[in-house]
This record gives structure tokens, sequence and C-alpha cells, in this order.
């Protein structure tokens, strides 16, 4: 049988959709949950024309309001949702893609399944293009999920249409762009952090783009500078939903993935299965004695991961930190108003309602570190990398202990680099730096027994479920990010809201930090923790 070099992958697509069957929906609905929710939340938030109006010149006059979420595209409804959920919408997209096609590609080559399937009849380029078409497919879903969502509250058809497109265009981008990172690095971990600096240089550009732009004559718009025609963010920000409607974005975005796309391909055929075209970089002789422990393997294993969360995390923080100073006038109505102080608490000021509410947001995002962290431990013993070490004298608790700890010790590190960034940059605009990095580190610190809850629950899985050990942890993390976030706003009954540990933290620093909820919290992910270690001790290895 001749064999071409898009041979088998039909199959392959076929297969990948398959393995994917639970985790992209999950995707679908997180992110169509997230456009819904915060389209329904802006309609409550600015219910009259005149305060969106209103709201839309703030947001256009302010630079760091524009480098955080980009100006809205008129004073409409739907030009406010899009202000405050396009780029995040776009950022989660680019996320997928790259995991996605990470995963089909690079990870398949590193845990020997690509080796399998070349036994057989396949062609050369037929593993990147099942990947390439699974992102499609996942992407056409996620326009129909986001433009369906905004449909569902009321939006105009076209303005619907336009952002769903948006989102799926700069999704695609990025899927283009992990197929040539998967073709450059070394392994599936090399892959994931060139794409993963892509997208938030990508994120930078777009926000110095609309930083640097210039208000139109309306002063509710604004026509952003260059840099974030750098950005695929920035091309779905140009598709202007709700606004005018533009659909020439299309073309340039679609000439970057040809580009970057044929590149992929004309790279994957100059290098073998299970090698990338950088060079590596040859390591030392002799390991360090940091090395010759199970908790000194798991920090190596884990600290590039852990390095890029908090650079990511700091910038977040100090982007929302910046805008502190003008929340009186971001949210001037008393709907507003009303509504902050209900998701922010109701006994300090407005500005404390406000960081309480964004730092209870931002640790539910932070919360996918710890699952992440936490998961390499089924990625290890997946990957046939803990069975050699276990068969020394290392035993099953102590190896699972290490990266317990890790992701532990890790979750610690990122929300401290939450509060104190948020702090900071508050802090050198109200002119009191010390105090402010004091009082929302505090802020950012309560929220860390309710993602060790998270550290304890992927522990539990992984030891009594280890196959869908990866499924349950991120459908953990979803639940737990849609019942505190939304679940006011969808009106969910307190019984549902209690589901979700985040639920639980005080509003910090509206409220004060009361101790017997954190300790519980605490008992409950030191128990948790403890069935997964016992379970884990007692069952085989699941390879």
């Amino acid at each position: 049988m001749s064999t071409t070099a898009f041979t088998a992958t039909p199959t392959l697509t076929r297969l990948a959709l398959r393995r994917d069957r639970i985790r992209l929906p999950l995707w679908l609905l997180g992110v169509g949950g997230l456009v819904a929710g915060t389209a329904a939340s802006i309609e409550e938030l600015y219910p009259t024309a005149a305060e969106r109006m209103a709201n839309a010149a703030v947001r256009a006059g302010s630079v760091a309001a524009r480098a955080i979420t980009g100006p809205a595209p008129g004073g409409t409804l739907g030009g406010l949702v899009m202000s405050e959920v396009l780029v995040y919408a776009a950022l989660l997209a680019g996320l997928l893609n790259i995991l996605t096609v990470a995963r089909h590609t690079r990870q398949n080559e590193e845990l020997g399944r690509a080796e399998l399937a070349g036994s057989a009849a396949v062609g050369r380029h037929a593993s990147l293009s099942s990947a390439l078409l699974v992102a499609v497919i996942a992407n056409l879903g996620l326009a129909a999920v986001c433009a369906l969502a905004l449909l569902g509250i009321g939006l105009p058809a076209a303005g619907s249409l336009a952002a769903g497109v948006a989102i799926g265009t700069s999704g695609l981008a990025f899927a283009a762009i992990a197929a040539v990172a998967a073709q450059l690095a070394e392994s599936s971990r090399g892959a994931l952090g060139l794409a993963g600096a892509v997208l938030g240089l990508a994120f930078l550009l777009r926000a110095l783009g609309d930083a640097l732009g210039e208000v139109d004559p309306g002063g509710t718009t604004v026509t952003s500078a260059w840099p974030s025609w750098l950005s695929p963010i920035g091309w779905s920000q140009q598709f202007l939903p709700f606004g005018a409607n533009r659909w020439w974005p299309l073309a340039v975005a679609a000439a970057f993935m040809a580009v970057a796309i044929g590149l992929a391909a004309m790279l994957s055929t100059h290098r073998d299965v299970g090698t990338g075209m950088m060079p590596v970089r040859r390591g030392p002789v002799r390991a360090s004695s940091g090395l010759l422990s199970p908790l000194g393997l798991a920090w190596r294993l884990q600290r590039g991961v852990l390095f890029g969360w908090l650079v990511a995390v700091a910038v977040l923080g100090a982007s929302f930190g910046g805008v502190g100073h003008q929340v009186d006038e971001l949210f001037g109505s008393e709907s507003s108003a009303e509504l902050m102080r209900e998701l922010g608490g109701s006994s300090g000021s407005l500005v404390d309602a406000y960081f309480a509410g964004m730092l209870g947001l931002l640790a539910v995002i932070v919360a996918a570190y710890p699952v992440q962290a936490a998961l390499r431990m089924r990625l290890e013993e997946s990957g046939g990398g803990a069975e050699p070490l276990l068969a020394t004298a290392v035993s099953r608790p102590r190896w699972l202990a290490s990266h317990a700890i890790c992701a532990a010790g890790g979750t610690v590190l990122v929300l401290a680099a939450l509060g104190a960034s948020t702090g900071l940059a508050y802090g050198l605009v109200a002119g009191d730096v010390a105090g402010e990095v004091g009082e929302l580190l505090t802020a950012a610190l309560a929220q860390v027994p309710p993602a060790l809850v998270l550290v304890g629950f992927v522990v539990a899985a992984f030891g009594l479920l280890p196959r869908q050990a990866v499924s349950l942890s991120w459908l953990a993390f979803a639940v737990s990010l849609v019942v505190s976030q939304f679940g006011v706003l969808f009106g969910l009954p307190q019984v549902a809201l209690d589901v979700s540990p985040f639920t639980h933290v005080p509003n910090v620093p509206t409220e004060q930090v009361t101790a017997a909820p954190l300790l519980i919290m605490l008992a409950i992910a030191a128990a948790l923790t403890g069935a997964g270690v016992l379970a884990f001790r007692n069952r085989n290895l699941a390879l």
C-alpha cells in the first residue's frame, strides 16, 4: 500500500477526539460560561444606556483600564461585554489550543504513542495534521458556544457571531504557534514553555497597543496603536464585535496561520521523532546533591512551571492593582457599586470591595496552578518516570508527598506574588506602599486553604482513580471557578455555593480573617491527601 505524507490523518484525528471527549467539552463549556456570566453581570451592572456610555468613556480615557481589558467598541451593552471578556476569552482559547496541539504531537512522541502508531502505515505529517484538525474542530465549537451564549442574553446576532469568530480565530492562531513550537522544542514541556511565552508576549503587546492608542472624537472608543497588530489577541479585538463588526482581520489571521503551519510542516520533515530543532543544552557531568532526594527531583521537574506562573501572576496583579484608584469612576453608578459590594463585601469602602472581589476571582484562576502541579504525579506515573524510581528504596508515600509539597509550597508562593504585586501597584498610586502591600498580601494568603483543598482532591483522585484523575481534577477546578464567581449572579442556592471551597473564605479586606473556616479547609485538605496516599500505597501502578 502506498503511503503519502498525510496517510492515516483521519484515523489519528478520530483517536485524538476520542481521547479528548471529556476534556474539550469541559473547556468549551467553561469559556462559554465565562462569556455568558460576564454578559449577564454587565447587563445587571449597567442597566441604562447613560450608565453604559459613561463607563465606556471612563474605559477609553483610562490608560490602565485599556491595558488590562482593552477599550469598549462603543457604549452599547455588547461593547461593554467585549471590553470585559474578549481579551480573557482569547487568552483561554490560546491556552486551550497550545495544550491541545502539544498533547497530540510532542507528548505522544515522549510517551511512545507516536512510535507505536508509526509502526503502521502513517504519513510523516499525519500526527501534526490530526492535531491541527482537532484544534480546528475545537475552535469551531468554541466560536459557536460563545456566539450562542451572547445570543442567549438577547445581544444582536451580527455582533455575537463576530465575537465568536474573533475568539475562535485567536485560538487557531495559537494552534499554529504551538505547531511550530512542537517542532523546535526537545520535549512537550519545552513546547508548552515556548508557546506559553508567545501567549504572554501577545498579551503584553496587546496591552501596550491599547495603552498607547488614540481616543476617538466621540470619547468612547479607541484606535489601538501598532503593537496590537503584532498580537493574535489584538487581532481578535480588531473584529470590533458589537461595534463596526469588521471581518477583514480574519484575513490577517489566516495569512499568519498559513505561514506558521507551512513552517511547522517544513521543520517536521527535517527532524527525527522524539527530537527538536533547537540544540539541547548539555547538563553537568554529575547531578547536584539536591537531585538525590525525591523532593529535590520533584522540585527540578516542577520549578519551570512555577516560575512561569509567578511572572504571569505578578503582571496580572500589578495590572489590577494599578487601576485601584479609578474604582469610584469605573463603578460610579449606584447599581454597579451595589453589585460590586455584593461580590466583595459591604462592610468596607468600594475600593476594598473591588480588591476583595478581584483577589477572589484571581485566586480561583490561580488555583489552576496547584491542580497542574499536583497532576505531575500522574504524568510521571503514566509516562514511566515513576516506575524506576519506586523500584529503589524510595517509598510510595515519600514520592507522592514530595510532589504534593512542591504543589502546596508553590501555591503559597504564587498567591503571595499575587497579593504583593497588587498591593505594590496600588500602593504606588495611593501613596502607601507598605500599608497596601501588607493588607492585600494578607487578603491573597487567605485564599491558600481552599487552594490546598484542590491539591488534596487531586491527590485523592490520583490515589483512588488514577486513570480518571486528570479529568476529575480539572472538573473540580471548573466547578470551583463557576460556582464561586458566578453562583451569586446565577442565583444558585447556598447549598450549591457551598460546594466550592473558595465560597467559605472571608472577603478580605472588607471583612476580618476568621480562623475557623480556614482551619476546617486545611483539615479537609489533609484528610483528602491522606486518603490519596493510603490508596496509592495499596494499588498497582496505572501505566
